[in-house]
């Protein structure tokens, strides 16, 4: 099993879309026999589900996406426990243990506050918005 978690400074990153780095823990047995940090190449929102898939991530641990991310994993097969912050070992530890704090409700909210109700999230890569003028949560 890989469990993957959106990684930034040995925490959970909280914008999937914008992730930089994935850590990603080889499972075995319930416990972890490999770590590695990898690179997200700079991709957005849709194109991260390629990436994980072509890692073999089976589990995916984050803070916030769109619905399209959402989709996009959940086509890929890849579950996901959205809404987590924190420490990135711990939280893997935490699902390990089957006690990880996660939200099933995790959703993109900030459009919410600076778009009208005809914007659909998870619809735009970041380079169509200008997400460094209000926190970004997907």
């Amino acid at each position: 099993m890989k469990i993957a978690v959106t990684y930034e400074n040995g925490m959970v990153f909280q914008h999937f879309g914008r992730t930089q780095q994935f850590k990603v823990y080889e499972v075995a047995d319930g416990k972890v026999t490999g770590i590695r940090v990898v690179g997200s190449n700079g991709s957005g929102h849709g194109a991260l589900a390629g990436v994980l898939n072509g890692l073999g991530v089976d589990v995916l641990i984050c803070g916030g996406m769109g619905q399209g991310a959402k989709n996009a994993l959940a086509a890929a097969g890849i579950e996901v426990r959205g809404g987590v912050q924190g420490d990135a070992d711990l939280a893997v530890a935490d699902y390990l243990a089957g006690k990880l704090a996660f939200d099933p409700d995790y959703k993109c909210d900030h459009h919410d506050h600076h778009h009208g109700d005809d914007h659909e999230c998870g619809d735009h890569g970041c380079g169509e918005h200008d997400c460094g003028d209000h926190d970004c949560h997907h």
